[in-house]
């Protein structure tokens, strides 16, 4: 099996070993072949477990991944400090082909090399007669193999909610001067293929959650398997690939038909979960984003603990440099309901047009800087000609707002330090949202599905009212109830890359890129404001075809029976 070496290398599996956590270390690129790794001979397994973790760093991150910006600035919810020089402004506006995609929102490559090397793992872990024990007795390598199993299957899924159905490539590793002339799998198929891979894999898994020094904190459990199927089922049951196929009986971009219990298929996944009992949602919302191993994370790519998130997103203005790269909309902002649970357009919600960010839902300040929120030991005055609205190389907010979410406890500090920033790609929170949704579309707002908003918003700090519905309606049809989990939705996870998917798998994207994009224009009169909707952006949504990414050029120019897009 010589003639592997540098085969690794090759395909884009380079860094078997990362130096970036202190638990890894680099190994030689001359040695790094397919006996070294997987040793007949190690008993500890200890180079095939530093590959794992090579794949696992190939996770997508969150953090301003696209152009320095959160992909959520290129949904409703908030615009780039930089609009339209932003490559998210490329995004939102459409101004992207098959031939010059977003480069940074473009992962088929990167998707392949992370399955690619999956492959390889799954292929040859066997080898390693590895005898570390799992509490149940069987061996870790077991589990290891099911944890590659599972980040390929997540990465399937990145692959296929951007391009509908993708080629599968099952477990054979591919070598230099293969055929690989394969076809797109149906959008049905990729589909099935990542549930069966998620229930073959969940018994093989960790048990949840991970009784194990923080060392193993990052790896797929139990409830990552379940979580990401849940997430599957949920997609394929929406209205984009559930009866809306944007090209009629395409089986690449959708199923030919409705069919009502793909809700109840995802639904049933969530439940499955949540009966375990496993997780849990933390009391305080702004602690799940920043205590490592809390109850509510179920998988989450490693970060550190830096203050990289609040210097790229927090306010101008301060000794402690920022850029406030993320600057959420009004559209955002009016989401969110006051802490009597009822929306701001209700008359007996309490809201105040002269003091808007009074008696809110607890989650708004918790997730968004306004004007006269307390940041770094000040009052912010994200006013006209305010301390915290310069113009310049780094403009600050074009809405007067910025992103609170994510980053430290810093209202009453003077500087930035460091604090863990993990990047959450499966939550508790998703899944009962989850649940909830699909709940609705297949059985109408039921007891349980009223019973997700009640523990979320009482969670968030809303009254509950003297009939105990935290601003519910009682008796809600299930287009009401469709409304309500959408808006928990969007406030609950905003800014965790949900917004971006949400309105394209909904088939909402043409409606909501038709309108523009608000801040608020805030006056200084005296000791009191004067509060004005302001449009800032207008994004674009040219085609139905932009419900699903282009395939890249690359790729049909050398795959015969690699079949494009509708549209592109």
């Amino acid at each position: 099996m010589k003639h592997f070496r540098i085969l690794i290398f090759l395909a884009g599996c380079m860094t078997v070993i990362i130096s970036c956590r202190k638990d890894y270390e680099v190994i030689p690129l001359e040695k790094v072949t397919i006996e070294y790794v997987f040793d007949q001979d190690d008993s500890l397994g200890t180079y095939a477990n530093k590959f794992l973790n090579s794949i696992y760093s190939k996770l997508p991150g969150g953090y301003n991944r696209v152009g320095g910006d959160l992909l959520d600035a290129a949904s409703d919810d908030a615009i780039s400090g930089l609009v339209g020089t932003s490559a998210v402004s490329q995004l939102a506006t459409g101004a992207y082909t098959s031939y010059a995609p977003v480069a940074d929102e473009s992962p088929w490559n990167n998707c392949y090399a992370a399955i690619r090397a999956a492959s390889l793992f799954v292929s040859n872990i066997d080898v390693s007669p590895v005898k570390e024990k799992l509490p149940n007795g069987a061996s870790i390598r077991y589990a290891w193999k099911a944890e590659a199993r599972f980040i390929r299957a997540l990465f399937y899924f990145e692959l296929l909610k951007r391009y509908g159905g993708i080629p599968l490539m099952g477990d054979k590793v591919r070598e230099l001067g293969d055929d690989v002339q394969i076809p797109r799998s149906s959008f049905s198929d990729c589909v099935n293929y990542i549930v069966s891979e998620c229930n073959a894999i969940k018994d093989s898994l960790r048990p949840n959650p991970v009784v194990a020094p923080e060392l193993n904190s990052h790896r797929a459990t139990r409830g990552a398997a379940l979580a990401l199927k849940a997430r599957v089922l949920l997609y394929a049951a929406s209205p984009l690939f559930n009866g809306q196929n944007i090209e009629g009986n395409n089986p690449l971009t959708g199923y030919n038909s409705y069919d009502k219990a793909r809700w109840k298929q995802a639904a049933d996944a969530a439940r499955e979960l949540i009966n375990e009992r496993t997780f849990s949602l933390v009391p305080n919302f702004k602690d799940v984003f920043i205590t490592q191993n809390n109850s509510e994370v179920i998988f989450f790519r490693q970060g550190g603990n830096t203050t990289e998130i609040e210097s790229t997103n927090g306010p101008v203005g301060f000794a402690a440099v920022a850029r406030g790269r993320t600057n959420p909309t009004q559209e955002l902002v009016d989401a969110f309901p006051t802490n009597a649970g009822l929306p701001i357009t209700d008359p007996a919600s309490g809201y105040n047009s002269n003091d808007p960010y009074a008696r809110r839902d607890p989650r708004l300040a918790m997730s968004i800087l306004y004007n006269g929120a307390r940041w770094l030991n000040t009052e912010l005055q994200t006013f006209q000609g305010g301390q915290h609205r310069p113009g310049g190389a780094e403009p600050g907010t074009q809405t007067s707002y910025y992103m609170r979410k994510f980053m430290g406890n810093f209202e009453n500090a003077t500087q930035y330090s460091n604090t863990s920033h993990d990047w959450i790609i499966l939550r508790y929170t998703e899944v009962l949202l989850n649940f909830a949704e699909a709940e609705n579309e297949a059985n109408g707002p039921t007891a349980e599905v009223y019973q997700v908003l009640k523990d979320l918003r009482a969670r968030a700090g809303i009254a509950a009212g003297s009939n105990g519905m935290y601003g519910l309606k009682e008796n809600m049809t299930a287009d009401e109830m469709r409304n309500i989990v959408r808006n928990e939705r969007r406030i609950e996870l905003a800014f965790e890359e949900h917004r971006f998917w949400d309105i394209r798998r909904w088939k909402i994207a043409q409606q909501v890129y038709g309108k523009s994009l608000h801040g608020m224009n805030i006056i200084k009169d005296g000791p009191a404001f004067n509060y004005n909707v302001a449009a800032v952006f207008k994004p674009v949504f040219i085609a139905p075809k932009m419900y699903l990414y282009p395939i890249p050029y690359d790729e049909v120019v050398k795959n015969d029976n690699m079949r494009q897009n509708p549209g592109w």
